[in-house]
């Protein structure tokens, strides 16, 4: 299998541009995070469902979400208020990015594929979370870095532990 080569300062690059969205997301600097996107991203988590072979195991109809950066931005906006209950009090994040790969290069843009997992804990009784999945982006240049332009997140469960989905992935 030959995968699309990048070289290492790219790739060095790519795994700080994850490693900074990461903190960003886990110290809430949200609006920073804002930032990264590209005005006419689509970030979409398409639902995962258990079905016999050959069936696909993921319905591109539906989703956990299917946001543009104006509702990136409004559920940013949201989260600062005192109506956000499902984040009343905030949760207690860690995201973990691995297996960084570029699986495409063009001439105005990178396909990226990652793996995320993602430690969520809520209040005071130790109960906390998992979420793990694959994200897709696509990554355009821009001045000295890249914007995400697309994001697909492909959770790893058909059924959610999780009481709520009020983090972004």
């Amino acid at each position: 299998m030959t995968r699309p080569l990048v070289d290492l300062a790219t790739r060095i690059a790519l795994e700080d541009f994850y490693i900074l969205e990461a903190d960003l997301l886990d110290e809430r600097r949200f609006e920073e995070w804002l930032e990264l996107f590209a005005d006419d991203v689509e970030y979409f988590a398409p639902i995962r469902v258990n079905r016999k072979s050959p069936a696909s195991d993921v319905i591109e109809e539906l989703g956990h979400f299917d946001d543009t950066k104006s509702s990136l931005t409004l559920r940013v906006k949201r989260l600062r208020t005192d109506v956000a209950w499902a984040e009343d009090p905030p949760s207690l994040t860690r995201r973990l990015i691995t297996n960084v790969r570029v699986v495409s290069v063009g001439s105005e843009a990178l396909v990226v594929r990652t793996n995320m997992l993602l430690y969520r804990s809520r209040g005071d009784l130790g109960a906390h979370d998992l979420i793990v999945g694959q994200r897709q982006d696509t990554l355009r240049p821009h001045e000295d870095a890249w914007l995400i332009s697309n994001r697909r997140i492909l959770l790893d469960q058909a059924s959610m532990s999780t009481k709520n989905l009020g983090v972004f992935l």
